[in-house]
């Protein structure tokens, strides 16, 4: 982790500064269907829903990538998949 970047805090106090979130709504924590990520060992995992709600593929290889090709950035074709690793 940079020593720039905050660092990832449990779920009951999370936020996501304002200047960090570029998709129009903030991320919503994972509680059921349609939300944007989950924390996984310490790590938000963003869902495909999160990422077809951003519109195009980040290049980061995401684990619930649903845009092909995979992890190629500014992909917009949605992959038969479905996102799932």
């Amino acid at each position: 982790m940079h020593s720039d970047q905050p660092p990832i805090r449990s779920a009951p106090d999370m936020t996501v500064p304002d200047d960090v979130n570029t998709a129009p709504d903030p991320p919503r924590l994972a509680v059921g269907r349609g939300a944007d990520f989950y924390l996984e060992n310490g790590c938000v995992v963003f869902t495909a829903a999160y990422h077809l709600n951003r519109g195009s593929c980040c290049g980061s290889g995401c684990r619930h990538c649903p845009y092909e090709p995979r992890h190629a950035i500014g992909s917009t074709t949605v992959a038969q998949h479905g996102g799932q690793a």
